[in-house]
């Protein structure tokens, strides 16, 4: 596996030196809105053009599901429940901020085997900071393997991200009504691939997500988890990559903190 795992890191470095980061801050990034609120750039369409092939050529017969194919043709998710090996694909999470150059933003892959994450990648261009987690064997963040804080704060000292931009209007008021008892509740970083490194190293408690598809979330469910902490659903359930029309994702640095942001951001 760790040949593997390296010469994915090695196709994301390359993805971001080649399609990307030329592109950033300039004009030729050209994003386009692909949907309300939803955007797509130049770079977003050259990495998935770079990374599809690269890394269906590393393992014999996989598929692979890229965010932006899946965007066109949405019956593409439906390989998320075979049995073989699939690479998820986005070449750019956090493309309203590079479409605004600005950062965070970052290049992430999952290898699903059997409808379960097996190893995730997230690549920050701007710092070339790299996150690796192997499902049963660990997390790292540049070759350092990272474990979460095990104590739980105090809710007023707890730092949170609530992406309200999908929230029902009635959760959507509670969560303005109950944001004072906490340190810090923002509307996040608009990077997921920027937010679960951030709640793994301690910068950041815990983030809520509504929508919660599979090239968002695989990855850095995977690497938090494999980091010690707590990822699931609002009910308690697993994340599961099939299951990405589900809604409500509540992830944590640890259980105790987890069940702390959830009584309060839910009556």
């Amino acid at each position: 596996m760790s040949d593997l795992i390296s010469s994915v890191s090695n196709l994301l470095r390359e993805a971001a030196e080649t399609c990307v980061m030329p592109i950033f801050g300039k004009r030729e990034s050209n994003p386009e809105e692909k949907s309300p609120g939803e955007w797509v750039t130049e770079a977003d369409k050259a990495g998935e053009e770079f990374l599809e092939p690269a890394l269906r050529s590393l393992i014999v017969g996989s598929l692979v599901v890229g965010e932006e194919r899946a965007s066109a043709d949405p019956s593409v998710l439906d390989q998320l429940t075979g049995d073989g090996n699939i690479w998820l694909i986005d070449p750019l999470d956090g493309t309203s901020n590079f479409a605004n150059g600005v950062s965070p933003f970052a290049i992430m892959v999952a290898l699903v085997r059997s409808a379960e994450t097996v190893v995730s990648w997230i690549l920050d261009p701007v710092t070339d900071r790299l996150t690796v987690a192997e499902k049963g064997s660990g997390s790292w963040i540049d070759g350092e393997q990272i474990s979460v804080n095990e104590n739980s704060p105090a809710l007023n000292f707890m730092r949170g991200a609530v992406l309200r931009r999908f929230l029902p209007q009635d959760l959507a008021e509670h969560v303005i009504e109950v944001e004072g008892r906490f340190a810090d509740l923002s509307l996040g970083s608009k990077c997921a691939g920027f937010d679960y490194p951030a709640i793994a190293n301690g910068s950041l408690d815990f983030a809520l997500y509504w929508r919660t598809l599979p090239w968002d979330h695989a990855p850095g469910v995977l690497f938090l988890q494999e980091a010690g902490g707590h990822a699931t659903r609002l009910d308690g359930s697993s994340y599961r990559v099939a299951d990405h029309a589900r809604e409500g994702l509540l992830v944590a640095r640890n259980k105790e903190t987890w069940a702390k942001v959830k009584s309060t951001l839910f009556i």
